[in-house]
């Protein structure tokens, strides 16, 4: 009964609810979007028109195709600036530390079941919809080579540094003023440094393609990105206001003072 008693009061505690409900989206939102990775999509044609056809660094035909996971990205780097205000380094960096260790449990969760012999039903089960081997098929969606988890995994995790630096060092010198600047400030000079190295990491290290390729399609989907954070900065305050209601002005003003120091 004790124990169930402390149990109870520790839950109970408001800052540890949100911190829990930051981190599931955090989590959440960063393993959703390396499964959907591997799916490319045109921005342009969302809009109804045609792909760009843009020359940078020597490379032709660039285009706005990204990969699904920058559906989700943008929210885990909010998730990180709102984490930030809160709770700090410390709150930032172990969750960014479990999520990287979570993806790779994925994987290999995901690579398991893929080494797994299929049931001969299960590999003939949408013939009828054009699908003649459903094995192979699984195989090809979550299969993603182990140079682009490589990238992705580490581009999360420098980007995640950089962001936390970055938003703490502009932070010093606003003080409390200006969330729009410390939040969308840190996050484009993460993205900057997350769209060249994953890049880098899964097609140049790799040996798939040459330097000026990665300059030249990490610049376009900077670009993407750098739009999108910025359409998403309001979002920030609707987040902070929730939030303080949640918490009440003297709990919230006491966690983002400790945060910030």
């Amino acid at each position: 009964m004790v124990v169930m008693n402390i149990n109870n009061h520790v839950l109970s505690r408001k800052e540890l609810q949100l911190f829990i409900v930051l981190g599931g989206f955090f989590i959440t939102n960063a393993l959703v979007a390396e499964m959907i990775g591997g799916k490319l999509f045109s921005v342009e044609r969302i809009f109804g028109a045609s792909p760009v056809n843009w020359s940078l660094f020597g490379q032709n035909g660039l285009s706005f195709t990204m990969t699904c996971g920058v559906l989700l990205w943008p929210v885990v780097f909010i998730m990180t600036d709102v984490i930030n205000e809160y709770f700090g380094m410390r709150g930032v960096r172990f969750l960014s530390y479990l999520t990287v260790g979570l993806i790779l449990y994925a994987f290999a969760a995901i690579y398991l079941a893929m080494g797994t012999p299929a049931a001969d039903f299960y590999v003939n089960s949408m013939v009828e919809r054009g699908i003649p081997n459903m094995n192979t098929a699984f195989s090809a969606v979550f299969g993603q080579g182990l140079w682009i988890i490589a990238g992705s995994v580490i581009a999360f995790l420098v980007g995640q540094v950089i962001d936390v630096y970055v938003f703490h060092r502009i932070r010093r010198v606003t003080g409390e003023k200006k969330l729009w600047l410390r939040a969308t400030g840190s996050t484009l000079v993460s993205q900057l440094v997350d769209s060249f190295v994953v890049l880098f990491i899964a097609f140049h290290v790799s040996g798939k393609y040459p330097l000026i390729w990665v300059l030249g399609v990490g610049a376009i989907n900077f670009v993407y990105k750098a739009v999108v954070a910025i359409l998403l900065t309001p979002s920030l305050y609707v987040i902070h206001h929730y939030i303080d209601r949640f918490l009440g002005d003297e709990l919230s003003e006491k966690l983002q003072k400790q945060a910030a120091s």
